[in-house]
Order: C-alpha cells, then structure tokens, then sequence
C-alpha cells in the first residue's frame, strides 16, 4: 500500500529533508562522479580492513558528514549534493532496500525455517511489541527535541528493526550452528515485514490515518501479507524457470535475476501490495537447486557485491544529509540521549530473549542459556532502520525543527551495534563453547586429514616412477605437502591432563560417536541429491523434497532417516487412489447388451435403440440444466410468490419428462434397471417429486395446516437432487484428472525413492572416513543397508503398482544419460581442438534441444509384451541369433504373493527372468566357491536379504555350477517371469560354444567387483558391452595348482571373484571377494575352480596392446597348466 512512491503531490519539488533550496541553476553531471568516487573510496577501505566493516561504514558516514558539512557552508559543494537532497526518502527506499533484502531471505535455509516457523513468527512478534511500547516510551521520556508522540512510535519501530545481514555475519565465520542464526536472521526478515506493511499504511493517506474505518485497514493487512506473499510465491517459480533453463547463459542469468528483483518489488507496489514481503517469499522460495549447476555461486558474488555498494553509499549519503544539518542541535544531550537509546536498544533485546526461552526450550532441545546469552546481542541496526528515518519526519503530523537528527541517531546507534554487537557475540559465543568443535568431529576431521595425506603420499610414490621427475627434490616435496591436523584452541574443554602432566583426549562413548556419524551422514545424503540432481538423475522437486525431509529430521537426536520417514506422498497417493476406486465405482456404465431376443417386438427395438442413443443421454442433461433457473426461482421466497402457477406447470413438465425417461428404462432393462445406483438415484428423485406434488395438492386443500404447510417446504427443498444426474457426465473427467495425479505421484515418490537409494550407497562408500572404530563402522554400516533394503523394496511396489510409469521415467533416463555422455565426448572434442568452436556451439544447441524435450515426455508407456524382456538379458547382448534360440524355449511362469520361486540349498531348475513384480532374496553371507572351515570370518549366521525387480534374473551362478542354490525367493508381490530350463542353457553354450558361458561369467565377475570394490573401481567403467568390445577387462578360470602370472604394468586391478588363490611367492592365501595386491606377482589356484577378473590399464599407449597381451597372458596360462 505504498502507492505515495507513484503518486507524488509535485514531483518537480519534492520536500528538502534538510538544508536550505538552491538559489542558483542546479547542474547535475556533478552527482555521478560523487557516486564513483564513494564506491571507490569503499573499495579501498575494503581492501585495506579487510575484516572490519563497521570501520568502513563508520569511516564511510564521517566522509559524508563531512562533504555535508562542505556542502552546507560552499555553494560549490552544495551544487553537487543537492540532486541527492531533493530525492524523496522512499526513492533511495526503493533504490537500495530490494537487493540487500532479497538477499538476506536467499541466505536463509527454507527448510530449517520450516520447521521453527513458529519459533521464528513468535520471536519476531514479541520483539516488535517490546521494541515499540519500550523504546517509544524511553524517547518520549528522554528526548528533549519536542519529538510528538507520532514521531516517537514510529522512531521506536525503526530501531527495533534488526538487520538481517549484519545480525549474524559474525557467527557464520566461528561455525555457529546455522539453526540459530536461521532463528535470528528469519525473526529480522519477520520485523522488517511488519515494518514495511506498517508504515505502507502511513504512507497511503498520513493525514487521515486516524479516520480509516476498520474494514479498510483489515483488508489492506490482508492484501499486503497474503497477496504480497501470493505475488512472491509466482514471481519466485518464474525466476526459477528463467535460471534453470538450458540455453541461458551466465550473464543473461545474472541480468534477468536483478532486474526481476525490481521488477517484482515495483510491480507489487503498483498495485498496493508490499514489496519487501514479496521479495521475502521469492528469497525463501529459492535455494541451490533453483539454479544451473555453478551458477548460484556467480549470481551470489553479484548480489553480495551489489548490497556491500548499496551499504557503502547509504551510509555515505546519510552521512552527507546528517552534515547538511544544523550543528547547533548537536551538545552534549545529544551524547546521553544515545547512549540512553543504546542501553535500551540492548535492553529491549534482553528482555525478548528471556520470554521467547520458553518458548525456544520447549521446541528445541539445543537451546539453552548460552544460546540466550548471545542471541541478546544479536539486535544490530543496519541499513534498513537508516532508510526508513526520513519517513519519521515525513510522515509525522508535527514538523520538527531538527528533521537530521532522526537519521542521526539511528545511524549512530546502527554503527554502534554492529561494532559493539557483533564483538560481545562472537566473544560469547566463543567463550561459552559454542562455536567448540565437538570431540567427535575432531576425530572425523583428522581421519579426512589422515585420508588426504595418504592421497598425497601415493601421489608421491607414483610420481617418483615417473622418467622425467627423477631429479626432483622428494624430501622437500614431502616436506611441503605434509598435513597437521591442529586442535582448534576452543576445543580445550575436550581434553584433559593425565598424570605425566601430558593432555590426553577424553575418549567419546559409542552414542556420541555415533551421533556425531548420523550428522555426517545427512550431509553426505544432501550432498548426494543436490549432485544427482544437477547431473539430471534426480528431479528437482523430488531432491528438494529429499533435502527437506533429511534436513527435518537432524535435529532429532539418534534418528537416520529411513525411506518410510518420508511418506508424506505415499499417503497422498493412498488418498488418490481411494479418491479415484470411488470415482470408478460411481462412473455411469451404459449396458449395450440386447436384454430380448432380436426381431421379437418391433416396439420394444425402437424403444431400445432410443433408451441407449446418445440424444437420449445429452437430451436428459440439458432439461437438468434447463431446470436450474426455475429452481433458482422456487428457492427465492419474492420470486416465488409472483410465480406460483409457471412454477407449478414447470415442475409437473420436469416430472413428466423424468418418468417418461425412467419408464423406457425399466421397459428395456427390467429388473437390472435397479442394479445400477445411478437408475436408483432417478428413480429416488421421482418418488420424492410425486410426494412434493402430492403435498402441494393437499395444502391448496388445506392451507391453514401449518404442519403440513412446512412439510412441502422442505420437501421442496429436495428438489435441489434432480442435479445430481449431472455427474454423470463430470465423474470421467475426474477420474482422468485422478488418473494424471496418481501418475504423477507415484513417478515423484519412485524418483524419491531412487535418489535415496543412491545417497544410501554413496554413504556407505564413505563410512569409513566417518567412523574411526570399528564398533562404529560395523553399526552404521547395517543402519545403510537396512534402509537402502527397505528403499529397494519400495522400488519395487512402485513398480508393481504403476509399470507404465517405471517404464516412462526409465525410458526418459536412459535417453537423458545417453545425450548427457554425448555432450561430455563433446566438451572433450572441443577442448582439444577437433571440433571448432563454431561447430561445438551448434551440437551443443542440438544436444540441449533433446534434453529439453524431455520435459514434454510422456508420463506413462505401456509395458512391453514378455517377449520383448529378452533383449535384458545382458549377456545376450541383443543378438538375433541368441535371442531367437532362447525365444523358442523359454516359458512363462506365474507366482502369487508369498509363492517361493526357489529354496536355499536346492539344485538348480533353471533360471528366471523376471517380467513384472518383485522378489526378495533371504541367504547367509555368500561362500564363493570356498570351504567355510578356510573361512573362520564368515562363520556367522547373517541373513542378507536382496530386492529383485523388472528385469533381474535369478539362478544363473548356480546354473554355471550346477551346484546348491545360495538363497531363497521369495515373492513379495504377484511375479511374471521367463523361464530357461537348465538343459536348455547347456545345450545354448554348447551350440554358441565358448562365448555364451564366458559372458556369463564376465557379467557375474563385472557385478561381483562393482558391488565389494565401488570406491576402488569408481573411475573405472565397467560396462558389459565395453568390456566384450574392447577387453578392457576379462575373466580368467583356474583350476588348482594352475598359475597366473600378473603384469602390474598392463594389469591395472586383479580381483578374485570366485574361489581362492595363494600368492606363490609369499604363499599368502587370497579368498574372494578380494583386490590382489600389486606386490603379487603370481598367484595359483587353490579351489577347484577360481575367477579372476582382470581389469587392464587405460593408459593410451598401452591400449594398442591389450589383445596381444591378452593373447600372451593366455598362452603364459596355457604353457603353465602343460608344465604341470
């Protein structure tokens, strides 16, 4: 409601705030350069006090005042300042104030302010009351200005606004936990909401703002909270759509984000709306995933360097009004009335904090009295309060004589906080231990420090191989890049001294360690989805729904966020559903079945084909709606009585018609005409209309019958269900509105689902640096798994429940990966100057086009028919020739819920394809091929239970060996599955003699190494077809007493996937899973038959020769096994 910014009384003069009018022509190229000179005079200030701002604004206000004081006594001077004099107060509001706000709402973390809303709205409520009857009272008391009450309160909103930048920028850099400063920084976008909404009011009629009637002041209220708020919310989702888009570029991005700053403040203004409040919610609305990848940190330096500008030349320009002043107002009362308002500033501060404590200990468990204690001095005045001083002059009905003095005090009592303030905070903070780095967290942090050194010492050993670094210095490179974990000094209340006089570390129990771990699992989760996200995997809603819900569920001590935790969806598509079987159970199904013998009543066929014509149905419809305006009629009282008799000859017509319809109905259908709820409905509706006329006949008879006179009424008032019929029509198109909801649902809860799933595992790669005793790994390792299993198999419900939607979102990644590894090839292309530039640019675009088509991809595809699953079978590798041979004997299996597709410890039948549904796999730990007695560490009785889906097969390492099954399947739904019996697959690998059995072993050697050794092989790829293609890995079998030898040049990894190997040398036995280590240079078999997968080196020179070094390798092996 701020519509005096558009709606100046004479914008050519608008009212000095103070200093004398310009007797003399006004030239104004002069103000820019004072603009430039300010900004540069703040730039190097910054570099030279790097970390003291508040030295710089304070340096920066003097040099105003200064200039102001120039300007008041030299005309030439004055000539200069006097376009920055002439500008109204909420012109330099609506300047500066939009970016500093907007970006302090975007540093504010939505989620954590979610969750302590409450906190947050109380907290800011509390300080605003306090602020304002406290301070308002304290200057009415104390100021010897003659301020008028008016002036008074509104002085007092000012300085109980608290700066949402400066409030807690000295407790982000001493790692305070960001809930709190969330808490502080949330409460101050909260007042200066309040704030601007309040003097918006003032601003739209001042002088009558004493006279405005309720309703008036209530409905601005509610336009400036709900539809500034409203208008914020839209403008954020086009601001998001504006930066994600594919083809934008940085500076674009950069240009579009700041004026769509403006343009949403403006626009909200001009149509009386606040625009603070909407920029607040366009702020909170946005968080790294409404960005590109890397371009919220570009976007963020812009904002943060535009705002330190703004508050450079704020402060600067205040300075230069406050210096255009009288002097003669400043004495020493001047210096009393500041330090007054200074100790009750803080006063104010305190006494908020010590009412919202209860508040804040019920609903947190880490706030205490230490928080409190720094909180208190978290009140810092800033920009804000500074530009809206003038508006207490403006907006006051007595006129001052002093008008600078307002500005005065706010901004000195601004400077003083921010140095006072801010110091007395991160003192406290640090004395009281809360910025002390937890025991726990040491630990974890030396261990990433142990882990980092061990990189740089293997970088180290593998560069001294290197021809062209032996002359290098290696003690000195050592020496350089060695890293000490020091013990921060805050931490002292963690150590103690033991007898020799030495500090020991207090050794942490398994419960804080382990609650230390889970926070640095929820990082990991975060970190997990903001990647997979902008690597396109994950959805943006469903990551951001992901992030909140981890981020919900940190404060909760003990608790590892599990895939049921986030279950909001799930129940609403439980909702849809029910929603939607009551929409199909109410849906109008037209029999079109004959209910008599054609040919047997000419009568009765005419009558048929008009009952189910569909004339007949729409006829119905439109004397339903025909029927609206006469009942409109009947239900006004005036009306009625003017228009008895049309009433009554309309309703005998309507009647008329209803049983005319239902009539040709029952003498077509019979007695099924009752078998539908929709003829039951009609036939409702006729009864109660016969009794509606029957009672109308029987009050002309008897109209003084009061109590037969109020009977009609109301059963006129049914005639309201003859409507009802009408939904008939409106019932299918709800259900396909259903149908698209449901779809989309369950699609966002399987791409929640996947996303958690990944962050399980890229968890459990990295638990090892998380936990430093082995109690603990052991712990949150089965923590992982458990939910990863639990995350699996509510993959597999999904699936079951809605495969045409799987199919899409599988579809609609297959194509985003491929387009995705096509522009990474590109940038490589490009880089190394095989694709021009020009060229580059244009695959790009098309590339960027493909993916942007993904957005329109359809939401569902019909699963394909069974035969159309063999092609899954990765080690058929989509050959005709295979395909075609397991096609003609394969069979289609059924399994109900709860059916056991096979049993631990049976032999092999076949193995399994499965087409639809999913099974769970129970077993002990896997034996490998391996005697339990050669085994002591896996003698312990450990179930593992495995989720298997669409396109999983069963069976086949059993099958190879023809030996005992390792677990049993069990269906947790209704399963489709192909069928390849165990004499049909042999005689397969006799017929495609020796390649099929040899991909198979390939695939389960490839599989095996991928899920022990993920972190080791990660910049490995391993993909089936890559590796038939080109031998980048192979499968070699040994039999006992066969040897291997192992080329640690050619041979980047050797793993053993099945079986057992002893080292020859050292006779160090080797059982699978299990990396060989490069000091092995040969190994020989010790189990009946043994699996090594050989993964070969990638270096380009060596790629030539990876066939005939296979080829070597092979006849090495076979010259072995003939020796022997």
């Amino acid at each position: 409601m701020n519509s005096s910014f558009w709606s100046q009384k004479d914008v050519n003069r608008p009212d000095l705030l103070c200093g004398r009018s310009a007797d003399y022509l006004v030239k104004k190229e002069h103000f820019p350069m004072l603009v430039c000179s300010i900004i540069v005079l703040g730039g190097f200030l910054r570099i030279c006090l790097k970390n003291s701002e508040v030295i710089v604004l304070t340096i920066l206000s003097l040099s105003g005042f200064v200039i102001g004081q120039l300007a008041y006594h030299l005309v030439e001077v004055h000539q200069i300042v006097y376009p920055l004099l002439r500008t109204p107060s909420f012109s330099l509001f609506s300047y500066f104030l939009p970016i500093i706000i907007f970006m302090a709402a975007l540093e504010v973390d939505f989620y954590i302010l979610k969750n302590i809303i409450w906190q947050v709205l109380l907290t800011g409520l509390i300080s605003f009351s306090t602020a304002f009857i406290i301070i308002g009272y304290v200057v009415l008391k104390f100021n010897v200005d003659s301020w008028d009450l008016q002036s008074c309160l509104l002085f007092s909103i000012i300085l109980g606004i608290t700066d949402p930048l400066h409030s807690v920028n000295s407790l982000r850099t001493i790692g305070v936990s960001k809930m709190y400063t969330d808490i502080i920084r949330g409460e101050s976008l909260v007042i200066c909401g309040f704030t601007a909404i309040f003097f918006g009011i003032f601003r739209s009629s001042p002088m009558h703002i004493t006279l405005f009637r309720e309703l008036h002041v209530v409905m601005g209220l509610i336009l400036d909270i709900f539809g500034s708020t409203i208008c914020g919310y839209w403008c954020s989702r086009i601001i998001q759509f504006i930066l994600t888009d594919l083809f934008s570029n940085t500076l674009t991005n950069v240009i579009l984000c700041f004026s769509m700053v403006y343009m949403t403040f403006f626009v909200v203004e001009f149509f009386g709306m606040s625009g603070i409040v909407a920029l607040i919610t366009v702020g909170l609305n946005l968080d790294s995933l409404s960005f590109k990848p890397k371009m919220e940190f570009v976007i963020t330096k812009f904002l943060v360097m535009l705002s330190s500008v703004y508050q450079h030349l704020i402060y600067t320009f205040f300075g230069i009004v406050i210096g255009c002043g009288e002097t003669k107002h400043f004495g020493f009362h001047t210096v009393a009335f500041m330090s007054i308002l200074f100790a009750t500033v803080n006063f104010v501060r305190l006494l908020t904090v010590f009412l919202v404590s209860p508040i804040l200990v019920y609903w947190s468990y880490e706030y205490n009295w230490r928080w409190g204690v720094v909180i208190t001095w978290s009140g810092i005045k800033g920009v804000f309060s500074i530009l809206l001083a003038p508006d207490v002059y403006n907006l006051a009905e007595k006129k001052v004589e002093a008008p600078h003095m307002f500005v005065f005090y706010v901004q000195v009592i601004s400077l003083l906080t921010m140095g006072i303030n801010s110091y007395m905070m991160s003192q406290c903070a640090r004395t009281l231990g809360l910025c002390a780095i937890s025991l726990p967290r040491q630990m974890a942090m030396q261990n990433a420090f142990q882990h980092i050194q061990d990189i740089i010492q293997n970088t180290i050993t593998l560069f001294k191989t290197e021809k062209i670094l032996t002359s290098v210095n290696w003690v000195l490179v050592e020496e350089k890049t060695r890293m000490e974990y020091v013990t921060p000094s805050d931490n002292d209340q963690f150590s103690r001294v033991s007898k020799d006089g030495k500090e020991r570390e207090e050794s942490p129990t398994d419960e804080v360690l382990i609650e230390e771990a889970r926070l640095h699992v929820a990082i990991i989760q975060m970190s997990s989805f903001e990647k997979q996200c902008n690597d396109g995997i994950l959805g943006t809603e469903a990551a951001r729904i992901l992030i909140g819900a981890t981020k919900s569920y940190c404060p909760i001590q003990g608790k590892f966020m599990s895939i049921y935790d986030v279950s909001t969806y799930v129940r609403a598509r439980s909702w849809l559903m029910k929603f939607k079987n009551m929409l199909t159970y109410l849906e109008y199904h037209k029999e079109r079945t004959p209910y008599f013998l054609p040919g047997s009543n000419k009568f009765l066929i005419f009558v048929y084909h008009i009952v189910f014509s569909e004339e007949f149905e729409y006829a119905g419809h439109i004397v339903t709606l025909m029927y609206m305006y006469p009942l409109i009629i009947h239900l006004w009282p005036m009306a009625r009585e003017l228009n008895v008799s049309a009433l009554m000859s309309l309703n005998y017509y309507y009647m008329f018609l209803y049983i005319l319809e239902s009539s040709l109905k029952i003498i077509i259908m019979k007695k099924k005409y009752f078998k539908q709820h929709w003829n039951i409905l009609e036939f409702l509706i006729i009864v109660v209309g016969i009794a509606d006329i029957i009672c109308i006949y029987f009050v002309r008879l008897r109209p003084d019958n009061l109590l037969l006179i109020q009977f009609t009424v109301m059963i006129g008032f049914l005639r309201i269900i003859r409507f009802l019929p009408i939904f008939k029509v409106i019932i299918p198109v709800l259900i396909k509105i259903a149908e698209v909801q449901v779809k989309k649902r369950l699609s966002l809860m399987y791409n929640i689902t996947k996303g958690y799933v990944k962050s399980q595992e890229d968890a459990k790669l990295l638990v090892k640096q998380i936990s430093g005793r082995e109690s603990i790994y052991q712990k949150l390792y089965e923590i992982l798994e458990t939910n990863k299993r639990d995350a699996v198999k509510e993959l597999g419900l999904i699936e079951h429940e809605g495969r045409d939607v799987v199919i899409a979102l599988k579809t609609k990644q297959a194509i985003r990966n491929v387009i995705a590894k096509a522009l990474k090839n590109l940038t490589f292309l490009w880089s190394r100057g095989i694709i021009d530039k020009h060229e580059g640019i244009e695959m790009n675009k098309v590339l960027l086009t493909k993916i942007k088509a993904l957005n329109n991809f359809p939401m569902a595809i019909p699963p394909p028919t069974p035969d159309k699953y063999l092609p899954n079978i990765i080690w058929l590798e989509n050959k005709d020739v295979l395909i075609e041979f397991f096609k003609e004997r394969t069979k289609l299996a059924y399994f109900d819920y709860g059916d056991v597709i096979c049993r631990e410890g049976e032999m092999p039948q076949g193995i399994y394809l499965i087409i639809s549904g999913m099974a769970s796999l129970h077993s002990s730990s896997p034996t490998f091929g391996i005697d339990s007695s050669l085994r002591p560490d896996r003698e312990s009785k450990t179930l593992f239970t495995e989720y298997c889906t669409s396109g999983d097969v069963l069976g086949e390492l059993s099958c190879l060996l023809k030996r005992e099954i390792e677990y049993t399947a069990i269906c947790e739904t209704i399963l489709q599955a192909f069928f390849i019996s165990l004499e049909d697959l042999y005689e397969g690998f006799d017929v495609f003699w020796p390649s099929l059995e040899y991909k198979i072993w390939l695939k389960l050697a490839l599989d095996t190494a991928c899920q022990y050794f993920e972190s080791s092989l990660v910049d490995e790829d391993l993909k089936f077809q890559k590796c038939v293609l080109h031998n980048h890995a192979y499968v070699e079998t040994l039999s006992s007493y066969n040897e291997l030898a192992i080329n640690n040049v050619t041979m980047k990894f050797v793993i053993i996937v099945y079986g057992s190997v002893i080292n020859t040398k050292t006779e160090e036995p080797y059982f699978a899973p299990y990396i060989i280590p490069k000091t092995c240079e040969q190994v020989q078999g010790t189990s009946d038959l043994s699996k090594v997968l050989i993964i070969l080196a990638s270096d380009p020179d060596k790629n030539e020769n990876d066939s005939k070094f296979r080829a070597s390798a092979n006849t090495g092996l076979r010259m072995t096994r003939e020796r022997k």
